[in-house]
């Protein structure tokens, strides 16, 4: 069930709204527990980088667990989805603009459960919220996880048939290539980098999206995520699991994508992506 918190009203932004065009900045963080990350900061960093849209996943909290700076964020629509089990998963978006709708998962009771996906619809563009299932505690949620993105491989290109704009972001918990993980070699037999998980991310660029990233940073060493239990933030011994995608028909709009390690509070680091809205495509660094 995806809760919603009290709408603030939205403060002036370097942001234009969908029907006059101009652009947006997007950003996704694994915060890893959101009631933690809010001791650490999390708020502070909010207003530090005045996002458009904000896309978290991993809070591991019900609504009624939060603060009431939480679940009503001043200048912001907030959106909740609780998984079934407590203190497990969950995903939340926070947002100037009012979507038209926000849908919670994919109409697969086996998978919407844990309460992994969120769908805003902003008429203009849809937006995917996904926390997409680890794979390494068993074979049996290595399993789970495959059939999740085959899910939802089906259900976004169903989209893609209407002719729809769509944006993908996330923890996808899986290094595409070896350029995205420090030591593939080391993790080939590891869920995360594993050939299947890897050849499903293949399948999905090839239905139609693009890695937002690395269109603009073909260079190594990119990280979103750290083992904490070894202190691999230190050395930048990571792997860049957090994600932008975008359709094939958005690509023209994208100014930037981006990582910001700098920031703190979680095991993984925000992703970010700047991107034209409300307005006929063109080349990107044109100058039509």
């Amino acid at each position: 069930m995806v809760r919603k918190g009290s709408a603030a009203i939205a403060r002036e932004s370097k942001r234009q709204d969908l029907t006059s065009g101009g652009w947006w900045e997007i950003y996704s963080w694994n915060v890893n527990g959101l009631r933690s990350v809010h001791r650490k900061g999390f708020l502070d960093w909010v207003r530090s980088v005045e996002p458009d849209v904000l896309c978290l996943q991993e809070t591991r909290a019900r609504t009624d667990q939060l603060p009431e700076e939480l679940r009503e964020p001043s200048g912001f629509h907030a959106y909740f989805l609780e998984p079934e089990r407590s203190g497990y998963s969950g995903v939340a978006l926070f947002t100037r603009v009012e979507p038209l709708s926000v849908v919670s998962g994919m109409g697969h009771p086996r998978f919407d459960a844990e309460g992994r996906l969120l769908r805003a619809d902003y008429g203009d563009f849809l937006l995917y919220n996904v926390y997409f299932p680890n794979g390494k505690a068993s074979p049996e949620r290595l399993r789970f996880k495959m059939d999740f993105y085959r899910a939802f491989l089906e259900h976004v290109v169903a989209f893609l048939e209407q002719g729809k704009k769509i944006v993908v972001c996330g923890d996808f918990n899986t290094a595409h290539k070896e350029i995205d993980l420090a030591r593939p070699k080391e993790n080939s037999k590891v869920s995360g980098f594993l050939p299947e998980e890897r050849a499903w991310m293949d399948e999905f660029v090839a239905a139609g999206f693009m890695d937002a990233f690395r269109l603009f940073h073909p260079e190594p060493g990119q990280y979103t995520w750290w083992d904490l239990k070894t202190r691999a933030r230190e050395r930048n011994v990571g792997w860049r699991i957090d994600y932008f995608f975008v359709s094939q028909n958005l690509v023209e709009r994208v100014m930037d994508c981006f990582i910001l390690p700098e920031v703190m509070g979680s095991d993984h680091c925000p992703v970010g992506l700047k991107m034209r809205v409300g307005e006929k495509s063109e080349a990107r660094g044109s100058g039509a």
